[in-house]
């Protein structure tokens, strides 16, 4: 159950939170094709507005696909694992692909990464993304050729993705931790959870319709 770090996002939007990181762990149902995905992740407060940043801590449960799955017309072709639920009314699905991975044996000169591409669906629209995990906070350069080979395969430049911050400086507790007091407003809060680039903003993408087709 280490963790692995969100180390490079495609989608501005969504994935270059800093400090991300996931877990995964069976869920205790005894199920062994569902997952409880844990998710954190920081969402800076801008400086104009005095700096700082919230922390962010959430649990996602996730359907691994079997084998025996490639017969069902509503899989995707290719998926790894999929997600649905509701959030703030909207009724949302999500799927993921694994488009390329190194388990960093003994016998590979490639460290462990997990090249994941999402495609996700809201009754406001579409939307997709691509992100890069690794062992390490900072993706291992010797990761890199391996992965820019996966995501070319996929139609996606490696040279779009960009860099996660995953430095975590702690010198400042979260302005949501009852001893910083910080005396965050209603407000604020209100603007962490539903305004551009809120939580969910980044749990249920496309919410607002800004991926709707014409």
């Amino acid at each position: 159950n280490s963790p692995w770090y969100k180390t490079n996002g495609l989608n501005p939007n969504y994935d270059l939170f800093d400090c991300q990181t996931n877990t995964f762990a069976f869920a205790n149902n005894n199920n062994n094709d569902e997952l409880d995905m844990g998710i954190f992740f920081r969402v800076a407060r801008p400086k104009e507005s005095g700096g700082g940043y919230w922390e962010n801590a959430l649990t996602e449960r996730m359907v691994v696909d079997r084998d025996g799955d490639a017969n069902d017309p509503r899989k995707p072709i290719g998926r790894t694992m999929h997600t649905e639920g509701k959030m703030n009314g909207l009724n949302f699905d999500e799927n993921w692909f694994i488009l390329g991975e190194s388990d960093g044996g003994k016998d590979s000169t490639v460290p462990p990464f997990k090249l994941v591409a999402y495609r996700g669906h809201t009754l406001q629209g579409n939307y997709e993304g691509a992100f890069v995990y690794s062992r390490e906070p900072t993706l291992p350069s010797a990761a890199i050729p391996a992965i820019r080979d996966a995501a070319a395969k996929a139609g996606l430049n490696f040279d779009d993705f960009r860099p996660i911050d995953n430095t975590c400086p702690k010198e400042l507790k979260a302005l949501n931790d009852d001893s910083a007091g910080t005396g965050t407003s209603p407000s604020e809060w209100f603007n962490l959870v539903v305004g551009e680039g809120g939580v969910i903003d980044w749990v249920v993408p496309g919410w607002r319709g800004e991926y709707n087709k014409q």
